[in-house]
This record gives structure tokens, sequence and C-alpha cells, in this order.
């Protein structure tokens, strides 16, 4: 996501920020990670996220 973000011709995710921000906490705190958090995540945000992903895609 951060390298897309990146690129000139970026597609316009309104999450992509806080999706950065999840992976960091996850990849760089996961001794800290809530699994409650990120399960909520999954089951309430990831599916909105994948239709926009999808529409992206060619």
């Amino acid at each position: 996501m951060n390298r897309l973000m990146k690129l000139e011709s970026a597609p316009e995710i309104s999450e992509a920020r806080r999706v950065i921000a999840l992976r960091n906490r996850v990849i760089h705190g996961y001794d800290r990670v809530d699994d409650v958090l990120v399960w909520s995540v999954v089951v309430n945000h990831l599916p909105a996220l994948k239709l926009k992903v999808e529409s992206l895609l060619p």
C-alpha cells in the first residue's frame, strides 16, 4: 500500500493510511497487538477494502 500510494497515478483508497498503520503495528509491535482489534478489522473493514481493490483491477 505504501508503494502504491507513491505512484503518480495511484488509485484513491480512502483508508490507505490506516491500512499502513495497522500493518506497521502488527509487524513491529506484534507483542502488543490486540487480537480483538485485528479480528474486528478483518470482519468489519476487509470486505469493503477487497471490493475496492477488485474494482481497480482490470
